[in-house]
């Protein structure tokens, strides 16, 4: 990719946009950084590519090589600044990149060269269409055998992405997150597209912001990280959210290192909130604590007393228990997604935080199985729930975690009994009786017969007896199995005689698992 040719082209663009600033509602705005938002199928090298521009190792700490969470970070590339949204992988996160393409202004889909477009590329696409931000393609694992950018490409068409050496208007970067191969002209690209918007915040308004991640830390309490979209946020301020409101106590950046004020696209770590604010809620500042109190929206919440379920229903409850708000909102989208037409799944609780006493009592009471993701059990939660025999599920990975609730669904389904009909035999002669035993001759009219089958007797369309084929006999020799149309000799033992003319149905029952 040319960036040289890129830039002659849109420069006309460029000059126009500058007349942005002209005009009396925006004439306050002052340059930003832009916020990117990377996107892609998992396993595709978003991690990885992000982990070669800002060289750190994010990739290693991260369970199963999965990213679990939204982290934002910031980097200097020919001393401007890009803001960077690294947004998990897996299908389970859907919503949350959702959210995180709502607050960026560009969004680099990763692809790898070899795969081609995938599941959750498609996913990704989608999103970025309806957030209406810029796409750039980063067609990654280009040094690897079976690269095949163009191949990429025309996979992108199918998906009315058109790339720019195709005729339309994305461009396309190929790289090596391994390497770094396409990397600078990837940041060139991006920080070209920012300048042609001219991306801006008016400082002169409130402080706002939106929460792009979320979670209870047992020494600093409710902690939030978000994207400053306007305004300058400073230490001391009373900020709320729709659900969480508090004054704010410590303002990092995303290496943790406090801060007096933020800007604009920075990404800011606030500690002080009274209690988890919502992933994708929008902070603002308010002149006093009982306003932003005011401001906070009461939920309505259903205590597990009054929960009713019939006796012939089968509910599994649940509560849950996870180490971050984005993670508990992914895990209770996607456990809603279980087939519960034989099982209900009802989430009693979803909380972010370590599994305590007052979890176990709930799950005592109303005999609920606990989640744990990425948590603790604290000692006196694990204590009660040994002696209460409440079972503590824990994960590190959500897809595990669901299929763990899965299995357990269909562990509580009873196996199923199924009658399997095998063979059927009329009954020509009757040659001895002793006790509940006898020996038969007869002809087998269809299907086959082994010894061991259960044995149902029919005489004049009535069920009238049951036993078993206790042995087989065909020219008075042992035989294992026999045919259709075949004469044999049986030894049968059940609680009804056969007669002369009687027809012998042969069957099995076996215990089918039940699946949900």
């Amino acid at each position: 990719m040319d960036i040289r040719k890129i830039e002659n082209r849109e420069f006309s663009k460029l000059s126009k946009t500058k007349l942005f600033y002209m005009s009396e509602e925006n004439k306050n705005l002052t340059n930003r950084p832009p916020v990117v938002v990377v996107l892609g199928h998992i396993d595709h090298g978003k991690t990885t590519l992000l982990d070669f521009i800002r060289k750190t190792k994010v990739a290693e700490k991260e369970s199963g090589g999965i990213t679990q969470h939204i982290g934002a970070y910031e980097i200097l590339h020919q001393g401007k600044k890009i803001t960077f949204i690294d947004t998990p992988g897996h299908e389970a996160f859907s919503q949350i990149r959702s959210r995180g393409a709502k607050v960026a202004d560009i969004a680099v889909l990763v692809i790898d060269a070899t795969e081609g477009v995938k599941t959750q590329t498609k996913e990704a696409i989608s999103h970025i269409k309806k957030s209406g931000i810029h796409l750039i393609i980063a067609i990654n694992k280009i040094d690897k055998p079976g690269a095949d950018p163009e191949k990429v490409k025309r996979e992108l068409q199918k998906e009315e992405i058109l790339a720019e050496s195709f005729g339309g208007k994305v461009p396309t970067v190929a790289v090596s997150a391994k390497t770094g191969q396409g990397v600078p002209e990837l940041l060139e690209l991006i920080l070209l597209m920012a300048e042609m918007e001219n991306l801006g915040a008016d400082l002169t308004k409130p402080a706002e912001g939106t929460v792009i991640e979320s979670y209870l830390d047992s020494q600093r309490g409710p902690i939030a990280t978000l994207i400053l979209t306007q305004g300058i946020l400073k230490s001391g301020q009373i900020i709320a959210t729709p659900s969480a409101f508090g004054k704010i106590k410590i303002l990092e950046d995303f290496q943790e290192d406090q801060l007096a004020e933020a800007f604009p696209s920075q990404p800011v770590i606030i500690l002080g909130f009274e209690k988890v604010p919502k992933v994708g809620e929008v902070v603002k500042v308010f002149e006093d604590i009982e306003k932003a109190k005011s401001s906070v929206k009461n939920e309505e919440k259903i205590s597990p007393e009054v929960i009713d379920v019939g006796e012939d229903q089968r509910v599994l409850n649940l509560i849950i228990k996870a180490d971050v708000l984005s993670s508990l909102e992914a895990i209770e989208e996607i456990l809603k997604n279980l087939p519960q037409e034989k099982i209900i799944l009802r989430i009693l609780k979803g909380e972010v935080g370590e599994i305590t006493e007052t979890d176990i009592k709930l799950a005592v009471q109303a005999k609920a199985k606990i989640l744990g993701f990425r948590v603790k059990v604290n000692a006196v939660a694990e204590g009660l729930a040994d002696r209460e025999k409440i079972k503590i599920m824990k994960f590190d990975v959500i897809y595990e975690l669901v299929e763990g609730v899965r299995k357990y669904m269909e562990k509580m389904l009873s196996a199923e009994t199924v009658r399997v009909n095998l063979a059927r035999l009329k009954t020509l002669l009757v040659f001895l009786t002793e006790k509940n035993r006898q020996i038969v001759g007869g002809r087998i009219l269809e299907g086959e017969i082994k010894k061991g089958l259960s044995v149902e007797i029919q005489r004049k369309e009535k069920i009238v007896g049951h036993g078993r084929l206790i042995n087989l006999q065909r020219n008075k020799k042992d035989i294992e199995k026999a045919g259709k149309g075949e004469e044999v000799g049986l030894l049968y033992e059940g609680d009804v005689k056969i007669e002369q003319g009687d027809i012998l149905i042969f069957f099995t029952e076996e215990r089918q698992k039940i699946e949900l």
